[in-house]
């Protein structure tokens, strides 16, 4: 990066910086401002609020008084005792909000004293009325010090309720201050914030320019590192094809020489050993014992050299076509294993290389049942399709979990190589407790041609 450009950084990011940083300060000290004025806002017109009820507890107090001297009705009782009762609560409460000024303290203790002494000449009438002095209590009524203590009880509620009013609109010009000083502060922090910004602009302009080349080069390079993966991924992919032809041709020529030379060998051994039989006469028990036991040996080791060979290239598959060869394959395994296996097969046209895949396969799959599915039964299906031929090895053992495959396990692993290799797909299927489906779906030599044509 040139010079300039990192000196145009070196400006407007601290300049970003810092308008942030002023505008964070100016927004936290408006707002404790605004707080601590909203909090003595609430407070004022809790103040308030309480100097209203106890007036209207007062004066609740004071109708139900009257009611019941007036009538003698003791309903009208009800509403003063339920006044009364306020009353307390309600100047405990205001106590409470007046600690802080001793202004309103002083007043309160005034409105206070006030309050019981009204209580008090209320309660006295009360008491003359119910025991029937009426000259009494109606001197108490027609005297002036009821309606002194209301007066002195309005007037120190209205001092408290004129503090508090004050107090309120002190509080508001707080706020009004602190919202004129932040939208100031806010203004001018915007402007410092829009020219770096503008700057930030031109240079993320040239960064951008320079990120878009080198995303340029970065695609050309990720393109030439895509072709070489395809490329060395043809290349193993052919190897593998290759070596694998290369170990069927191996496995192929192997048992031609298995049944060429040591079947002559094994052949001509059991035809010495029938001449021996034939002149040994009953005088010799044991040599003719021993003959009997060679021949049984060679008869034994004929039939390994037939499995073997059968193994590595197996000539039902050559001599008889791929369904009477996994026809074969079936029985035998179904014997040997003990496992109940049917078998649904159609005549199919494939090439040799591809008859072989899926006899491999076949293969394969009753290998793995037998040494790990636990299975009673398996059902191996080969059909022809127009396009197609579907090859399904089912088994209802214990079956496996697919995500856990691990990866020394060649056998699946092979099998997937074959088959893809041959054009086709291949599936596993498979859940705990649940059997395990292998499938597979190979071209037919007309599918894969009719593309070309």
């Amino acid at each position: 990066m040139r010079w300039p450009s990192l000196q145009k950084i070196a400006i407007s990011l601290p300049m970003a910086m810092l308008a942030a940083l002023t505008l964070v300060g100016i927004n936290e000290a408006g707002f404790r401002r605004s707080h601590d004025a909203l909090e003595h806002l609430a407070h004022s017109q809790s103040t308030h609020a309480s100097v209203n009820r106890l007036l209207r507890s007062m004066l609740d107090a004071e109708t139900g008084h009257r009611g019941y001297l007036l009538t003698g009705e003791e309903s009208y009782l009800e509403p003063y005792e339920a006044a009364v009762s306020t009353v307390n609560d309600n100047l405990t409460q205001l106590r409470g909000l007046v600690l802080g000024s001793p202004e309103d303290l002083e007043d309160f203790a005034l409105l206070s004293r006030q309050i019981s002494r009204k209580l008090s000449e209320m309660e006295l009438s009360l008491h003359l009325r119910r025991k029937g002095q009426e000259d009494a209590w109606k001197f108490v009524m027609s005297t002036d010090v009821g309606k002194e203590n209301m007066d002195a009880i309005r007037t120190h509620a209205r001092a408290l309720i004129e503090r508090s009013i004050q107090q309120v609109g002190k509080n508001q010009a707080e706020i009004s201050q602190s919202l004129l000083l932040s939208r100031m502060g806010i203004a001018l922090v915007t402007a410092v914030g829009l020219l770096a910004f503008y700057m930030y602009l031109r240079q993320r302009n040239a960064l951008q320019l320079a990120t878009e080349r080198e995303q340029v080069l970065l695609e050309q390079e990720r393109a030439r590192l895509e072709g070489l993966v395809r490329e060395r991924t043809a290349s193993l992919t052919e190897l593998a094809n290759h070596l694998q032809q290369v170990r069927e041709d191996e496995r192929g020529h192997l048992a031609r020489e298995l049944h060429d030379e040591l079947g002559a060998l094994l052949t001509a051994a059991k035809l010495d050993v029938a001449r021996l039989k034939s002149r040994i006469t009953s005088e010799a028990p044991e040599v003719a014992e021993r003959l009997q036991h060679l021949s049984t040996a060679l008869n034994g080791v004929i039939a390994l050299k037939r499995r073997i060979i059968e193994d590595l290239r197996p000539s039902s598959l050559a001599n008889l076509g791929l369904t009477a060869a996994i026809d074969i394959l079936v029985r035998e395994f179904s014997q040997q294993a003990g496992i109940d296996v049917q078998a649904s097969l159609d005549t199919v046209a494939l090439p040799e290389t591809t008859q072989l895949t899926v006899y491999r396969m076949v293969q394969e799959s009753l290998t793995n049942i037998g040494k790990y599915a636990q299975a009673t039964q398996v059902l191996v299906t080969v059909h022809q399709y127009p396009t197609h031929v579907a090859v399904q090895i089912r088994d209802n053992g214990v079956g496996f979990d697919p995500a856990g495959i691990s990866r020394t396990a060649h056998g699946l692993v092979g099998m997937r190589q074959r088959v893809e290799a041959a054009g086709g797909r291949l599936t596993v299927s498979s859940r705990p407790q649940e059997g395990t489906v292998v499938s597979a779906v190979l071209p037919t030599p007309m599918a894969v041609a009719a593309p070309q044509a």
